[in-house]
């Protein structure tokens, strides 16, 4: 069977998304390009970034519509990414809470996507 092995975000300039994700992720993309940017993570996940007025067939739904997980141990790595993130200036949908999963909160990137950090219930 094949496995998805990438998730790609439309965005409105790969450049600027990429320098956003840069920071976040502490790692340079392996690819850079005005169309496209690509990071390849420790563990193997690739998250592209992708032009949105170069999608073909266009995309109906840009930002927003999902979310990109971040894992943590438990729930004070979820507060000190918390805390790191509100440092770095990104937006909070979501405060930290607990909610019927685990311990979570929210963020958004600069296209729209929500950014999921959250520590699972044990």
């Amino acid at each position: 069977m094949t496995l998805p092995s990438m998730t790609l975000l439309y965005v409105d300039n790969p450049l600027n998304s990429a320098a956003f994700y840069q920071r976040l992720l502490g790692q340079a993309p392996v690819e850079l390009s005005p169309g496209f940017a690509l990071f390849v993570l420790n563990n193997g996940f690739k998250l592209g970034m992708w032009a949105k007025q170069g999608v073909k067939p266009a995309a109906t739904l840009t930002g927003g519509g999902g979310e990109l997980g971040f894992l943590c141990q438990d729930p004070q790595e979820v507060e000190g990414r918390y805390n790191q993130w509100r440092e770095l200036g990104l937006p909070i949908e979501q405060t930290p809470t607990e909610m019927e999963f685990g311990y979570t909160f929210v963020a958004r990137d600069p296209d729209g996507h929500r950014l999921r950090v959250y520590a699972l219930s044990e």
